[in-house]
Protein backbone atom coordinates (compact mmCIF):
# COMPACT_ATOMS: atom_id res chain seq x y z
CA UNK A 1 0.00 0.00 0.00
CA UNK A 2 2.83 2.40 0.81
CA UNK A 3 4.57 1.51 -2.45
CA UNK A 4 1.37 2.30 -4.40
CA UNK A 5 1.18 5.73 -2.80
CA UNK A 6 4.85 6.33 -3.59
CA UNK A 7 4.73 5.65 -7.35
CA UNK A 8 1.21 7.04 -7.81
CA UNK A 9 2.02 10.45 -6.33
CA UNK A 10 5.17 10.75 -8.45
CA UNK A 11 4.38 8.90 -11.67
CA UNK A 12 0.95 10.44 -12.08
CA UNK A 13 2.03 14.04 -11.60
CA UNK A 14 1.37 16.88 -14.06
CA UNK A 15 1.83 20.56 -13.30
CA UNK A 16 1.49 23.93 -14.93
CA UNK A 17 2.75 27.44 -14.44
CA UNK A 18 1.50 30.65 -15.96
CA UNK A 19 3.44 33.79 -16.87
CA UNK A 20 2.52 37.26 -18.04
CA UNK A 21 4.51 39.47 -20.41
CA UNK A 22 3.22 43.05 -20.70
CA UNK A 23 5.03 44.78 -23.52
CA UNK A 24 5.35 48.53 -23.87
CA UNK A 25 3.29 48.13 -27.00
CA UNK A 26 0.16 46.55 -25.52
CA UNK A 27 -0.80 44.89 -28.77
CA UNK A 28 2.30 42.70 -28.52
CA UNK A 29 1.65 41.58 -24.94
CA UNK A 30 0.73 38.08 -23.83
CA UNK A 31 -0.75 37.99 -20.34
CA UNK A 32 -1.37 34.26 -20.21
CA UNK A 33 1.58 32.04 -21.12
CA UNK A 34 0.86 28.51 -19.89
CA UNK A 35 3.69 26.01 -19.51
CA UNK A 36 2.72 22.42 -18.68
CA UNK A 37 5.11 19.68 -17.62
CA UNK A 38 4.74 16.19 -16.17
CA UNK A 39 6.52 13.01 -15.15
CA UNK A 40 9.26 11.97 -16.00
CA UNK A 41 10.36 15.63 -15.88
CA UNK A 42 12.39 15.92 -19.06
CA UNK A 43 12.02 19.67 -18.82
CA UNK A 44 14.40 20.41 -21.69
CA UNK A 45 11.74 18.92 -23.98
CA UNK A 46 9.00 21.24 -22.66
CA UNK A 47 8.67 24.03 -25.24
CA UNK A 48 6.60 27.21 -25.05
CA UNK A 49 6.26 30.43 -27.00
CA UNK A 50 6.73 33.92 -25.63
CA UNK A 51 6.47 37.39 -27.20
CA UNK A 52 9.64 39.31 -27.91
CA UNK A 53 7.88 42.70 -27.73
CA UNK A 54 9.48 43.49 -31.09
CA UNK A 55 6.60 43.45 -33.47
CA UNK A 56 4.55 40.31 -33.74
CA UNK A 57 7.53 38.04 -33.62
CA UNK A 58 7.49 35.31 -31.00
CA UNK A 59 10.30 33.11 -29.75
CA UNK A 60 10.24 29.43 -28.84
CA UNK A 61 11.88 28.56 -25.55
CA UNK A 62 12.31 25.45 -23.44
CA UNK A 63 12.68 24.79 -19.76
CA UNK A 64 16.07 23.78 -18.40
CA UNK A 65 17.05 20.39 -17.03
CA UNK A 66 16.41 16.66 -17.34
CA UNK A 67 15.46 15.01 -14.05
CA UNK A 68 13.99 11.83 -15.47
CA UNK A 69 16.70 9.52 -14.12
CA UNK A 70 15.98 10.08 -10.43
CA UNK A 71 12.21 10.18 -10.96
CA UNK A 72 12.12 6.98 -13.03
CA UNK A 73 14.48 5.22 -10.63
CA UNK A 74 12.19 6.08 -7.72
CA UNK A 75 9.05 4.92 -9.53
CA UNK A 76 10.73 1.72 -10.72
CA UNK A 77 11.75 0.76 -7.18
CA UNK A 78 8.23 1.50 -5.96
CA UNK A 79 6.63 -0.66 -8.66
CA UNK A 80 8.96 -3.61 -8.06
CA UNK A 81 8.50 -3.31 -4.30
CA UNK A 82 4.74 -3.44 -4.81
CA UNK A 83 4.99 -6.51 -7.05
CA UNK A 84 7.32 -8.31 -4.64
CA UNK A 85 5.07 -7.51 -1.67
CA UNK A 86 2.09 -8.87 -3.58
CA UNK A 87 3.94 -12.06 -4.53
CA UNK A 88 5.27 -12.53 -1.00
CA UNK A 89 1.76 -12.19 0.43
CA UNK A 90 0.53 -14.96 -1.86
CA UNK A 91 3.43 -17.20 -0.82
CA UNK A 92 2.85 -16.51 2.89
CA UNK A 93 -0.81 -17.47 2.64
CA UNK A 94 -0.93 -20.34 0.15
CA UNK A 95 2.60 -21.79 0.06
CA UNK A 96 3.73 -21.63 3.67
CA UNK A 97 5.11 -25.18 3.67
CA UNK A 98 7.23 -24.63 0.59
CA UNK A 99 8.32 -21.27 1.97
CA UNK A 100 9.80 -22.95 5.06
CA UNK A 101 11.21 -25.96 3.21
CA UNK A 102 14.99 -26.19 3.65
CA UNK A 103 14.92 -22.63 5.04
CA UNK A 104 15.42 -21.39 1.48
CA UNK A 105 12.32 -19.18 1.38
CA UNK A 106 13.09 -17.16 4.52
CA UNK A 107 16.71 -16.76 3.43
CA UNK A 108 15.72 -15.36 0.02
CA UNK A 109 13.09 -13.18 1.66
CA UNK A 110 15.69 -11.80 4.09
CA UNK A 111 18.17 -10.94 1.33
CA UNK A 112 15.49 -9.28 -0.84
CA UNK A 113 14.22 -7.26 2.13
CA UNK A 114 17.70 -5.94 2.88
CA UNK A 115 18.24 -5.02 -0.78
CA UNK A 116 14.90 -3.21 -1.05
CA UNK A 117 15.60 -1.31 2.16
CA UNK A 118 18.84 -0.02 0.68
CA UNK A 119 17.22 0.80 -2.68
CA UNK A 120 14.38 2.70 -0.99
CA UNK A 121 16.89 4.86 0.86
CA UNK A 122 18.95 5.55 -2.27
CA UNK A 123 16.01 6.20 -4.58
CA UNK A 124 14.20 8.42 -2.07
CA UNK A 125 17.32 10.50 -1.49
CA UNK A 126 17.97 10.80 -5.23
CA UNK A 127 14.38 11.80 -5.93
CA UNK A 128 14.41 14.33 -3.07
CA UNK A 129 17.39 16.02 -4.73
CA UNK A 130 15.74 15.74 -8.16
CA UNK A 131 12.54 17.29 -6.85
CA UNK A 132 14.49 20.20 -5.41
CA UNK A 133 16.00 20.82 -8.85
CA UNK A 134 12.59 20.51 -10.52
CA UNK A 135 11.21 23.21 -8.21
CA UNK A 136 14.04 25.54 -9.17
CA UNK A 137 13.71 24.85 -12.90
CA UNK A 138 9.94 25.45 -12.86
CA UNK A 139 10.03 28.50 -10.64
CA UNK A 140 8.18 31.24 -12.61
CA UNK A 141 10.79 33.83 -11.67
CA UNK A 142 13.53 31.63 -13.10
CA UNK A 143 11.58 30.92 -16.28
CA UNK A 144 11.02 34.65 -16.86
CA UNK A 145 14.77 35.10 -17.04
CA UNK A 146 14.79 32.97 -20.20
CA UNK A 147 12.65 35.46 -22.13
CA UNK A 148 14.37 38.19 -24.11
CA UNK A 149 11.42 40.55 -23.60
CA UNK A 150 11.90 40.41 -19.83
CA UNK A 151 15.44 41.75 -20.17
CA UNK A 152 14.09 45.14 -21.25
CA UNK A 153 12.98 47.42 -18.47
CA UNK A 154 10.16 48.88 -20.55
CA UNK A 155 8.37 45.52 -20.47
CA UNK A 156 6.72 44.04 -17.39
CA UNK A 157 7.05 40.32 -16.78
CA UNK A 158 5.15 38.81 -13.90
CA UNK A 159 4.45 35.28 -12.58
CA UNK A 160 0.74 34.56 -12.56
CA UNK A 161 0.60 31.03 -11.16
CA UNK A 162 3.18 28.65 -9.74
CA UNK A 163 2.97 24.85 -10.11
CA UNK A 164 1.52 22.88 -7.20
CA UNK A 165 4.13 20.47 -5.85
CA UNK A 166 2.23 18.98 -2.92
CA UNK A 167 1.85 15.52 -4.46
CA UNK A 168 5.56 15.39 -5.31
CA UNK A 169 6.43 16.33 -1.73
CA UNK A 170 4.13 13.52 -0.61
CA UNK A 171 5.96 11.06 -2.85
CA UNK A 172 9.26 11.84 -1.13
CA UNK A 173 7.63 11.34 2.28
CA UNK A 174 6.24 7.99 1.20
CA UNK A 175 9.64 7.03 -0.15
CA UNK A 176 11.27 7.45 3.25
CA UNK A 177 8.30 5.80 4.98
CA UNK A 178 8.83 2.78 2.72
CA UNK A 179 12.49 2.72 3.73
CA UNK A 180 11.52 2.71 7.43
CA UNK A 181 8.91 0.02 6.79
CA UNK A 182 11.25 -2.30 4.90
CA UNK A 183 14.20 -1.70 7.24
CA UNK A 184 12.02 -2.50 10.24
CA UNK A 185 10.80 -5.66 8.54
CA UNK A 186 14.37 -6.97 8.35
CA UNK A 187 14.15 -8.07 11.99
CA UNK A 188 10.96 -10.07 11.48
CA UNK A 189 12.27 -11.79 8.35
CA UNK A 190 15.54 -12.50 10.15
CA UNK A 191 13.66 -14.44 12.83
CA UNK A 192 12.03 -16.57 10.12
CA UNK A 193 15.43 -17.71 8.86
CA UNK A 194 16.10 -19.72 12.02
CA UNK A 195 19.38 -17.92 12.70
CA UNK A 196 17.76 -16.10 15.61
CA UNK A 197 16.54 -19.28 17.33
CA UNK A 198 19.81 -21.13 16.69
CA UNK A 199 21.69 -18.22 18.25
CA UNK A 200 19.48 -18.41 21.32
CA UNK A 201 20.01 -22.18 21.60
CA UNK A 202 23.77 -21.69 21.36
CA UNK A 203 23.67 -19.09 24.12
CA UNK A 204 21.53 -21.40 26.31
CA UNK A 205 23.95 -24.31 25.79
CA UNK A 206 26.84 -22.08 26.76
CA UNK A 207 25.09 -21.02 29.96
CA UNK A 208 24.37 -24.66 30.83
CA UNK A 209 27.98 -25.69 30.35
CA UNK A 210 29.42 -22.95 32.54
CA UNK A 211 28.03 -24.17 35.93
CA UNK A 212 29.30 -27.74 35.29
CA UNK A 213 32.79 -26.51 34.58
CA UNK A 214 32.62 -24.35 37.64
CA UNK A 215 31.77 -27.30 39.87
CA UNK A 216 34.66 -29.26 38.46
CA UNK A 217 37.05 -26.41 38.83
CA UNK A 218 37.30 -25.80 42.49
CA UNK A 219 34.71 -24.48 44.89
CA UNK A 220 32.62 -27.65 45.08
CA UNK A 221 35.62 -29.96 45.23
CA UNK A 222 36.63 -31.31 48.59
CA UNK A 223 39.57 -28.96 48.68
CA UNK A 224 39.26 -28.69 52.41
CA UNK A 225 38.58 -32.40 52.81
CA UNK A 226 41.19 -34.98 53.50
CA UNK A 227 44.09 -32.63 52.85
CA UNK A 228 42.87 -29.71 54.90
CA UNK A 229 41.36 -31.52 57.82
CA UNK A 230 38.39 -29.19 58.30
CA UNK A 231 35.85 -31.36 56.50
CA UNK A 232 37.15 -34.68 57.77
CA UNK A 233 34.55 -36.92 59.32
CA UNK A 234 34.73 -36.72 63.06
CA UNK A 235 36.48 -33.36 63.14
CA UNK A 236 33.53 -31.75 64.92
CA UNK A 237 31.47 -33.95 67.12
CA UNK A 238 33.73 -36.99 67.74
CA UNK A 239 33.91 -38.05 71.34
CA UNK A 240 37.37 -38.16 72.89
CA UNK A 241 38.99 -40.76 75.04
CA UNK A 242 37.48 -39.42 78.30
CA UNK A 243 33.99 -38.71 76.91
CA UNK A 244 34.77 -35.14 76.05
CA UNK A 245 34.01 -33.72 72.58
CA UNK A 246 37.00 -33.90 70.35
CA UNK A 247 37.04 -30.49 68.67
CA UNK A 248 40.02 -30.53 66.37
CA UNK A 249 41.03 -33.69 64.56
CA UNK A 250 43.27 -36.27 66.31
CA UNK A 251 46.45 -34.35 66.83
CA UNK A 252 47.50 -31.05 68.24
CA UNK A 253 44.94 -29.87 70.81
CA UNK A 254 43.62 -33.41 71.31
CA UNK A 255 47.01 -34.76 72.26
CA UNK A 256 47.46 -31.88 74.67
CA UNK A 257 44.03 -32.62 76.23
CA UNK A 258 44.89 -36.32 76.64
CA UNK A 259 48.11 -35.43 78.37
CA UNK A 260 46.17 -33.29 80.84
Amino acid sequence: LFAIFAFATCGGYSGELRLSVDCANKSESDLSIDIAFAYPFRLHQVNFEAPTCEGKRRETLALIGDFSSSAEFFVTIAVFAFLYSLAATVVYIFFQNKYRENNRGPLIDFIVTVVFSFLWLVSSSAWAKGLSDVKVATDPDEVLLLMSACKQQSNKCLPVRSPVMSSLNTSVVFGYLNFILWAGNIWFVFKETGWHSSGQRHAADTMEKQPGGYNQGGYNQDSYGPAGGYNQPGSYGQVGEYGQPQSYGQSGPTAFANQI
